[in-house]
């Protein structure tokens, strides 16, 4: 996920891809919790994409 992918969207749709963010993030920290994850980077490209989402929010707040 690309922040120029992000940039376009309206505050709305933001805040319901973060939150869809959110709750994968949470997934991915209770699998590996239970030593389901195989991929632990896929945490990392969550918490960067929760941060890109985040920033887009901000933008859409102040213009």
């Amino acid at each position: 996920m690309n922040y120029i992918d992000l940039k376009d969207k309206s505050l709305q749709e933001l805040s319901e891809l973060l939150k869809e963010k959110k709750v994968l993030l949470f997934e991915l920290k209770a699998k590996l919790k239970t030593m389901q994850l195989t991929n632990t980077s896929e945490l990392r490209v969550a918490k960067k994409d929760i941060a890109k989402i985040q920033t887009a929010i901000t933008a859409v707040k102040a213009n």
